[in-house]
């Protein structure tokens, strides 16, 4: 049973991230009601496995734990609906580094970068959005997914690359004036 000591503790260190949480896991199952049930499982566990955690700041932990229930409600409920073969010679590493949370925020045309999100593949949504929305670090990113900081770099700027290119193919088709067309490439293609 937890002491009231360690539950004010929880409470102090955890809840705070709720909102991180869920928008993890509502972009990695594009499903509010699932990311809600994901979530609430993951605060169980991370309730339950609490008193164990090593130190070190909450938010990291937390968050594998979101994301790993997320992928075992994902297998249970959605077998090989995200599967998606990667292709390196279609993607090759790119230098450039978007800022795709900036786009959302700062042109109208954010519902066409958050449509473009959902279509990557779950791997590297992920890491697009503890990067440039949750503003996580490389180390915690690898921490979260367990890989190295290298593999997390590679699989950041692929993310990016497929994303411009998913923007790109949108507005290619797209109606809209030019210079709102220029304002989501500008975003997307910026430089870090």
């Amino acid at each position: 049973m937890f002491e009231q000591a360690q539950v004010a503790s929880f409470e102090r260190e955890v809840l705070p991230h709720l909102d991180a949480a869920y928008n993890l896991a509502r972009w990695l199952t594009r499903n509010e009601q699932d990311a809600q049930d994901a979530v609430q499982e993951a605060y169980l566990r991370a309730f339950r496995y609490f008193p164990g955690m090593r130190g070190g700041p909450a938010r990291p932990w937390l968050m594998k734990i979101v994301r790993n229930t997320c992928y075992t409600w994902l297998r249970a409920n959605r077998p090989l609906q995200e599967a998606a073969e990667f292709d390196e010679n279609l993607f090759p590493p790119d230098f450039r580094a978007p800022d795709p949370e900036e786009a959302v925020l700062q042109s109208d045309n954010g519902a066409v970068v958050r449509r473009a999100l959902e279509e990557l593949p779950v791997n590297f949504r992920e890491v697009l959005i503890l990067r440039e929305i949750e503003g996580m670090s490389y180390k915690e990113i690898a921490e979260i997914v367990g890989v190295p900081i290298g593999t997390v770099m590679s699989s950041l700027s692929r993310a990016r690359s497929l994303l411009r290119q998913i923007l790109e193919d949108r507005l290619k088709g797209d109606t809209a004036p030019s210079s709102q067309r220029a304002v989501v490439l500008v975003a997307v293609s910026r430089p870090s």
